[in-house]
C-alpha cells in the first residue's frame, strides 16, 4: 500500500505558502496557486516543510489523504519551476501555428482547428510539429494537452496523427497482412 501521504512536503525558498483553515495558498516566482481540501484532512505548516494529516482511518479518507498532498505538491512545484507536456504531430502536411494565445493546427481536415489557451496556459511550437505546452496548474496543463491529443490522435495503421512526445503507437498490420493467410487457403 502506498505511503505517499505520510511524506512531507519540501518547501523551496523561492516559495511561500499559506495555510488558513481549509485554504493552502502556494505564491512563488510564477504566480500562485490555492487548494481548498477536504475537512477529514489536516495541513500543518512547521518550518520549511507541509505535513498533510488525515483525521479518520477509512478506505475513503486514507485515499483523500495521499491525493490532498499531491496536490499540495504540485503546487508547490508549479509556482517554482512550471509544468510541461509536449506534442508532436506525425502526418504529411500536418502543422501547427501559434498566433498570440491561440494555436492553430492544420492536421488534415478540410479546415484549420483553432485552440485558444485559458488563463496561465502557454503555447510554443518548435519545427511546425512540436507543439508545448507550459504553465504552473499541472491539471490545466495536462488537460489542454489531452484536448489538443483528441483533436486528432493518432491511429493505428499508419500512425498519423496528434501524440505526446515520446508515446509509443502500436501499429496493426493492414490488408497485407491478411493477405498473406488468404493466399495459403
Amino acid at each position: 500500500m502506498s505511503r505517499i501521504g505520510d511524506a512531507p512536503i519540501n518547501i523551496p525558498d523561492a516559495v511561500n505558502v499559506e495555510v488558513v483553515g481549509r485554504l493552502v495558498k502556494a505564491i512563488g516566482p510564477l504566480g500562485q496557486l490555492e487548494l481548498e481540501h477536504r475537512p477529514e484532512i489536516k495541513v500543518e505548516h512547521i518550518e520549511k516543510q507541509l505535513i498533510v494529516k488525515k483525521n479518520r482511518k477509512d478506505q475513503q479518507v486514507r485515499a483523500l489523504h495521499g491525493l490532498t498532498r499531491s496536490l499540495i505538491n504540485n503546487m508547490v512545484i508549479g509556482v517554482e519551476k512550471g509544468w510541461q507536456k509536449r506534442l508532436e504531430l506525425v502526418g504529411v502536411g500536418f502543422r501547427a501555428q501559434t498566433s498570440g494565445e491561440k494555436l492553430t493546427l492544420n492536421v488534415g481536415f478540410s479546415h484549420p482547428v483553432e485552440i485558444t489557451a485559458p488563463a496561465g496556459v502557454k503555447f510554443a511550437v518548435e519545427d511546425n510539429t512540436k507543439i508545448i505546452i507550459s504553465g504552473i496548474d499541472k491539471y490545466l496543463v495536462g488537460q489542454i494537452a489531452a484536448t489538443i491529443r483528441a483533436v486528432k490522435p493518432p491511429e493505428p495503421y499508419q500512425g498519423k496523427g496528434i501524440r505526446y512526445a515520446g508515446e509509443h503507437v502500436r501499429r496493426k498490420a493492414g490488408k497485407a497482412g491478411k493477405a498473406g493467410a488468404a493466399g495459403a487457403k
